[in-house]
């Protein structure tokens, strides 16, 4: 099964989330529609990044690697 990771920006608030999912698509609604708790109060949002990944494992070391220095200042720089 393919994972992928992916990053959306809220368009109110500063605030981006990093996450990893097997479906973009279905995500990306579950977060503007306000069903994940942890992005409710920052909809609605814009997808910026997604990318991939062949194993889950390495979608998760991804997902990390984004959420920390050098990826967070990338996804900034979109």
């Amino acid at each position: 099964m393919i994972h992928y990771v992916y990053a959306t920006r809220s368009n109110e608030k500063n605030y981006i989330y990093v996450g990893l999912t097997n479906c973009v698509e279905r995500r990306f609604n579950e977060h503007n529609l306000g069903y994940v708790r942890k992005t409710k109060y920052y909809s609605p949002f814009t997808l910026i990044y997604s990318e991939e990944c062949k194993t889950r494992n390495s979608a998760r070391k991804r997902e990390k690697y984004l959420k920390r220095g050098f990826g967070r200042e990338f996804l900034k720089s979109l």
